[in-house]
This record gives C-alpha cells, sequence and structure tokens, in this order.
C-alpha cells in the first residue's frame, strides 16, 4: 500500500513536486487522475475512479453541482472526500489508509518528505526547514499572480493590470531566487536538494505556458517574461537548468519541456498544454 496517495487532473507541474520528493526520497506515492476535462467523469474519492467503475447507487449519492473550474456542471465526489478536502479542490492527497487528507500541493509536498525524514529534503534542523517553508510561502505568491496571468493568457484579452501584476511577481520572486544562489551556489538551502528546490523548478516549468501565447503578448507590445530571463536571473535560470536535467527531475520535466523549442535559450511551444493550478478545480 502507497504512503501516500494524490488524486489530481493529469498533467500537473504542482503534482511533481510530491512526484519528485517521493523519488528523492524513497517514498512509495501513488498518483490517479486524468486530464482535467475528463475529471467529470470520475468519482472524487479516496477511491477515485472513472464512473465507469462506480454504481448507480455510489453515482447518485456523490453528485454534486460544480463551480468555478467546473461551473455548472455535474461532478461526483463521496461525502468522505469533502471531509477529508474541505474546499472540495484536486490536488489532493490521502494518508495511506485514506484517514486524512492533505490539499495545496506545497503542503502534499511536505507530507511525502515528512515520511523521508533522513533524506534531508526538509532541511537537517528547525532553522533550515524554516528557510524552506519561507520559500515556499513565497511561492504561493507567486504562483497566485502567475496562475492568474496563465489563465487570462487563454481567454481573448489580457488586461494592463494583470500584465503588471504578473511582471512584479516575476520579477520579485526570480530576482530573490537569483539572489539566494549568490555567488555560486548550487541549492537554495543546505547543500542538497530540498524542498525549496524542487518547489521553484515545478513553479517555473509551470509558467512555461507562457510562450505558448506569444503572438497575444505580442499583440499587445508584450513579450514572454522567459525571453530575457536568462540575462536578467542567470543563476535562477542555471539552476533550473540543473534541477530539469537532474536523475529525479528529469522523468517528469524532460517530456514537458520538449513541447518547447528553443528561442533565446528558452522554449517555444508548438503544443497546447494545461495550465490549470491547484485552486482553479473547484466543484463546491
Amino acid at each position: 500500500m502507497a504512503e501516500v496517495r494524490i488524486f489530481s487532473y493529469l498533467p500537473n507541474p504542482r503534482v511533481w513536486k510530491a512526484v519528485i520528493a517521493a523519488r528523492i526520497g524513497g517514498v512509495e506515492l501513488e498518483v490517479r487522475g486524468a486530464a482535467g476535462s475528463d475529471l467529470v467523469d470520475w468519482l472524487w474519492d479516496f477511491d477515485a475512479r472513472p464512473l465507469s467503475e462506480v454504481s448507480a447507487e455510489e453515482r447518485a449519492a456523490a453528485e454534486r453541482m460544480g463551480r468555478i473550474g467546473f461551473k455548472g456542471r455535474k461532478l461526483y465526489k463521496t461525502d468522505a472526500f469533502l471531509i477529508a478536502q474541505p474546499f472540495g479542490t484536486v490536488p489532493t492527497a490521502f494518508s495511506g489508509d485514506g484517514q486524512v487528507g492533505i490539499f495545496e500541493s506545497n503542503s502534499i509536498m511536505r507530507a511525502v518528505a515528512r515520511q523521508a525524514e533522513r533524506s534531508g529534503l526538509y532541511g537537517h534542523d528547525p532553522f533550515e526547514a524554516s528557510r524552506i517553508d519561507s520559500f515556499l510561502d513565497v511561492s504561493l505568491v507567486f504562483g497566485r499572480d502567475a496562475q492568474i496571468y496563465l489563465l487570462a493568457l487563454q481567454g481573448s484579452e489580457l488586461a494592463a493590470d494583470v500584465h503588471a501584476r504578473a511582471d512584479e511577481a516575476f520579477t520579485t520572486y526570480m530576482a530573490g531566487i537569483d539572489g539566494a544562489l549568490e555567488p555560486a551556489r548550487h541549492t537554495l538551502v543546505g547543500e542538497g536538494v530540498s524542498l525549496a528546490d524542487i518547489c521553484f523548478a515545478c513553479e517555473l516549468a509551470l509558467f512555461h505556458n507562457e510562450l505558448g501565447r506569444s503572438e497575444a503578448l505580442i499583440a499587445l507590445g508584450k513579450a514572454p517574461f522567459l525571453n530575457n530571463a536568462r540575462e536578467r536571473f542567470p543563476r535562477a535560470m542555471a539552476h533550473f537548468d540543473r534541477l530539469a536535467n537532474d536523475p529525479a527531475f528529469a522523468p517528469e520535466f524532460g517530456p514537458y519541456l520538449a513541447k518547447f523549442t528553443t528561442d533565446r535559450g528558452v522554449g517555444r511551444e508548438r503544443s497546447t498544454t494545461s495550465t490549470t493550478t491547484d485552486s482553479q478545480r473547484n466543484p463546491q
């Protein structure tokens, strides 16, 4: 039996936080899910599965009306799921016995790391752990503005204020990461890869989706922030490259970043990928 089970839309770079932590820490992890649009045909539960495998009685008892990401559509969530995940969103993780629910990608990653205490992923003392937490908390601020920006790029109009907030969030986050790596550090905290590094890499991987909307940005007289990121934040981008090519990261990052062709040292997306984030899928 897996020590941690995750139910989510897939692919999801934020779920990779837990996947990579599990790989490094030797934690048994199970991930269940499907493409975001297909989750309407799943039972949302610790034992999440396609509705084709669910009885009519179970389906009727779990029927809900979706909101936000699934607004106006029927979803099927068990009472047990909503007890474990009171906000009703995915990704959601569960303890191996299904009794405890954990939500939000950073917390799910922490839960995995706590199963591998000797890995050093969460630091080697309370102060290192707290410094790691500092990076994870900062990522939440960046992630929220990045989410609004990426979703706006999927629509027909990108408001100037949304772009301005994204610019400020991206600059603040990347400048902080760049500074933390001075003068020639190879990890953000301590001497080995930690949750801080994993979180940074996964958040920046998700941000690469802006490259698929370059034309929309050019029409507004803007350019993708990643176009000149290597010149502005050389240490941060070099760190991202190191992590993306690390054997613990490469199984997810390789195929994902292969969707981008080289352009000024970063990729340009050829095909559409999901930019759904933690809080978009809220069916309550």
